[in-house]
């Protein structure tokens, strides 16, 4: 991993010891070195692979040893092995298996006639074969057959055959793909893999599971090759000696050909698929991660009296009202949309809504109706300023089906929830999905199809990453956001909320040690992530650890002011000489993000929302035309591209070589999720709903 054993050795300990990822990152630099979240989880995965490695193999070791035959070779072998395709070509031979041919021949007495026959030295396999005839070996070419089968298996189960051919599928296998025939029409979203033959390590991720996703519907056929023949050669060099007996090696040579394309081939087509799709999984898993990373960070529009709108035709539009800290004041539902069209009736009510409850801002949902929904808003007049925003509603039904919601709100139904969700998600983008999961908030695109238990730890580290980043207010953080804290998980925060709703706004951090089951390792953990506005100690409200309050006040005393003359001024805090607070547990790293928060306390990293609205004149698919510049939001990144919401049901599509006149290795180096675009139409497709963009030249 290119990094420092006693920094990766620090991480270790600090993780054994159950520090939290983001606790170490931020509080423990000078242990770690300043190693990041993303190289700690990496740090943790890597250890928790050896140490799977590890059990592996002393599973194997158990097993070969309790059938006696361990040597100090395979032990040496065991010991030195880091693959864990090496381990299981080190078991093979010792593996139970079911009942073979081999295993038949060997029941029959015939493996003394396979060794004699491997030895390659008879000149008349055939005449030897005959001392073996039995009740059921009816003849010499029978017991020829059966010491075959004992070969072949011999072969395939060889450690050093098998390492040979298994490179030789890393290094030259080839994907193949083709469309079921009777299936073509069901199969036009994979017209791009009808016919597809090309070397697997230069197949993208999004390819790879693209096609096994075709597979896995019956609509494609996918295979992964060698050259057989290649193959076959390299394995004879290997078990047919110069010396042999033509007889003999040519008996040798059809089993050696027969345990390739019979065992060891499709054992090892198996393992290069899978080494593929974890290859595919881990791609396709980072780049998800970092898209529900932006979307996480997306900018919030913050504390707002906000109404927030799920449009719909024959439904209505569902309307809410929201208080500045996101509670629900209000709902109600207009019919300014077909086929009612009760528009009179909806401008009076939202006017009188807005002037009621001093509405700031209005949050629509992207889906059904949402462009006729926006234009009819936009085109009321308000006695004050509202600002205007459409906002993603991907995942907004899962949550207002959800016993989150539920308990939130057990009095309204779900397109009550949904519209609040919309609300609240533009006031506060990361306190509002995190009540979602992950994979419903519309950023993915393979997220179905790769390893879940890999993609779950993925995303709760990414989750828990943005939260600890940006900070949680303890007197107005939903339990679910609470979860997410370093140190506190699920029960802790549901102890926090009932200390809470029972006690009060917590006036401390310092009163967080008086939750239930909440000790002073989940404080230590926790407390630096956690703000608590108008605690009488002012760094309550800041990202400065309580473990370093005694500092900053010695560092106040020292300066000649008190904390709140320090606070915010950028000036006084940079004639601290840091220097002289350095110790054996504490350098620069540290102190450097003390004064930085000192000059900014409570500061959200996340930029603010700002309005965005659509070209009036596109509405659908069919008022979009080539060589239009159109304003967009970026909803998905991929590795192929960026998808950009332009107004329209479809989303677009930038290719990535679409996206500058330079090369652009990934789309991620130009665009982030949420970024506000203007984009050039370059192909429209009516018959296939698909729509080109480009970024070139606008």
């Amino acid at each position: 991993m290119q990094l420092p054993e006693k920094h990766v050795a620090a991480c270790l300990g600090l993780l054994s010891e159950g520090s939290t990822i983001p606790f170490i990152s931020r509080y423990r630099k000078e242990a770690t070195g300043g190693l990041d979240e993303v190289e700690i989880f990496a740090i943790q995965q890597r250890f928790d692979a050896l140490q799977e490695l590890a059990h592996r193999k002393e599973y194997v070791a158990k097993t070969i040893e309790s059938q006696g035959k361990m040597t100090p070779e395979i032990q040496t072998r065991l010991d030195e092995a880091t693959e864990f395709a090496v381990v299981e070509d080190i078991y093979l031979p010792f593996k139970p298996k079911r009942r073979t041919k081999a295993q038949v021949a060997r029941e029959n007495g015939l493996e003394p006639l396979a060794k004699m026959i491997m030895a390659q030295t008879c000149a008349a396999p055939e005449d030897a074969a005959r001392r073996f005839i039995n009740d059921n070996v009816k003849d010499a070419q029978a017991a020829i057959d059966g010491a075959s089968n004992i070969i072949a298996e011999w072969v395939s189960e060889d450690e050093k055959a098998r390492q040979r051919v298994r490179n030789s599928f890393r290094r030259f296998a080839r994907i193949n793909c083709k469309v079921v025939k009777t299936k073509i029409d069901e199969a036009q979203n994979y017209a791009n893999y009808f016919n597809v033959s090309e070397p697997l390590n230069r197949c993208s991720s999004h390819r790879y599971l693209a096609m096994r996703r075709g597979e896995a519907e019956g609509l494609l056929r996918v295979s992964i090759d060698i050259d057989d023949e290649r193959a076959i050669e390299n394995l004879n060099r290997q078990f047919v000696r110069r010396n042999a007996t033509p007889e003999a090696a040519e008996i040798v040579k059809v089993a050696v050909a027969d345990g390739y394309k019979r065992l060891m081939r499709p054992s090892l087509e198996a393992e290069t698929a899978s080494e593929a799709k974890e290859k595919a999984d881990e791609a396709a898993i980072r780049a998800f991660a970092d898209n529900v990373q932006q979307l996480l960070l997306a900018a919030p529009l913050g504390n707002r009296r906000t109404m927030g709108i799920d449009p719909g035709y024959r439904t209505g539009c569902k309307v809410v009202v929201l208080d500045a800290n996101g509670n629900l004041q209000h709902h109600d539902v207009i019919y300014p949309t077909p086929p009612r069209n009760y528009i009179v009736d909806a401008q009076k009510r939202v006017s009188a809504l807005v002037e009621k409850y001093d509405i700031e801002a209005i949050a629509i949902g992207n889906g059904t109706a949402s462009r006729e929904t926006e234009r009819f808003v936009r085109s009321l007049t308000f006695p004050h300023k509202v600002e205007v925003f459409v906002v993603s509603e991907n995942g907004a039904s899962v949550y207002s089906a959800s016993k989150v919601a539920r308990d939130e709100f057990p009095d309204y139904d779900v397109t009550v929830r949904g519209a609040v969700s919309i609300g609240r998600r533009l006031m506060d983008p990361l306190a509002e999905l995190v009540k979602i999961d992950p994979k419903s908030i519309g950023v993915g695109q393979y997220q179905h199809d790769v390893d879940q238990t890999k993609l779950k730890q993925s995303l709760d580290m990414t989750v828990e990453t943005c939260v600890n980043s940006v900070g949680v207010n303890l007197n107005t953080a939903s339990r679910q956001l609470l979860a997410y804290v370093s140190g506190i998980g699920d029960a802790l925060a549901g102890n926090i909320v009932a200390y809470r709703a029972e006690h009060g706004d917590f006036h401390s951090r310092a009163e967080l040690l008086k939750v239930p089951r909440l000790g002073n390792k989940a404080f230590e953990q926790a407390a630096g992530f956690l703000r608590v506005p108008g605690s009488a100690q002012v760094l309550d409200n800041t990202g400065v650890h309580p473990e370093r309050y005694a500092l900053v006040a010695r560092m106040a005393d020292e300066s000649g002011h008190n904390l709140a003359e320090l606070i915010s001024n950028r000036e006084l805090l940079h004639l601290i000489d840091l220097n002289k607070y350095v110790s054996d547990d504490l350098g620069l790293p540290t102190l450097n993000d003390i004064i930085a928060e000192l000059e900014k306390p409570g500061r959200d990293p996340r930029e603010k929302a700002s309005e965005f609205a659509f070209d009036e004149s596109v509405n659908s698919i069919e008022d979009v035309h080539e060589g239009m510049i159109l304003p967009g939001i970026v909803n998905n990144i991929t590795d192929f591209g960026a998808f950009v919401d332009i107004g329209v049901h479809e989303s677009g599509l930038i290719h990535v070589s679409q996206m500058a006149d330079r090369r652009v290795s990934h789309p991620s180096e130009v665009l982030k999720v949420h970024q506000q675009v203007k984009v050039k139409v370059i192909s429209v497709d009516l018959d296939r709903k698909r729509i080109g963009l480009s970024l070139k030249g606008v």
